[in-house]
């Protein structure tokens, strides 16, 4: 009994430690700034950072003279179907929370503990936008037509994709709105690479300014205040 009880306390103490170890370096890694790189080149196209308070999305222009989102995320896959949409919103992330956790409130633990531990399925969210607002929840950065041709393929690259190269929609009615829709994607979800991980990499890609490495949005917005 007692070396039972000893083993478990032994655990217990393992798994504090992690967490200890995890929220340390969650705090601290995301203050040290990788720097932007400057190409040379004029800083033509806006891109943004937009969070809704948890998971961060990387905004870019619909159509510009390098790409055309609405070629690989038709406007038809959303319930609105309208096509004058100027900006595309696109985050990546797990797909349980995605599909199954609309709020916190409707957060199981299956969902979470799968989502920790790399045992489900990943997913792209497309939200498509009107106008873009900047505040305290969205930064605009310029950047020039090479570092958004880094960004594009970064963030293409990381949908999954039928034998005819289209990205495949998720079939659901589990979508935050009227103007986006859910995609299957690369890659798993874990807590040392979560949506906003994902999202600072994006920026990485683009030569823009990030942390080091960060599990959430704050990680991010700290760097462009």
């Amino acid at each position: 009994m007692k070396i039972a009880l000893l083993y478990l306390l032994k655990i217990v103490g393992i798994i504090l430690g992690i967490v200890i170890l995890y929220v340390t370096l969650g705090l601290l890694l995301p203050m040290i700034e990788v720097s932007a790189e400057d190409d040379g080149q004029p800083k033509e196209v806006p891109i943004y950072i937009y969070t809704n308070g948890v998971h961060t999305d990387i905004v870019m222009p619909v159509k510009t003279d390098l790409y055309d989102w609405g070629s690989k995320v038709p406007f038809s896959n959303t319930k609105s179907k309208r096509t004058d949409y100027n900006y595309i919103g696109i985050g990546w992330g797990d797909k349980g929370f995605y599909l199954d956790t609309p709020t916190w409130a409707d957060l199981k633990f299956s969902t979470a503990f799968k989502a920790a531990f790399w045992l489900s399925d990943s997913a792209m969210h497309c939200s498509y936008y009107k106008t873009m607002k900047e505040g305290e929840d969205c930064k605009m950065i310029m950047i020039s037509k090479n570092q958004y041709k880094n960004l594009v393929k970064f963030v293409e690259d990381k949908f999954d994709k039928d034998q005819n190269g289209n990205f495949i929609l998720i079939p659901t009615n589990a979508v935050y709105d009227v103007n986006d829709a859910f995609y299957d994607a690369k890659g798993k979800y874990s807590f040392l690479n979560t949506c906003n991980t994902w999202a600072n990499d994006a920026l990485k890609a683009a030569g823009q300014k990030a942390a080091l490495w960060t599990p959430s949005d704050f990680g991010i917005f700290r760097h462009y205040k």
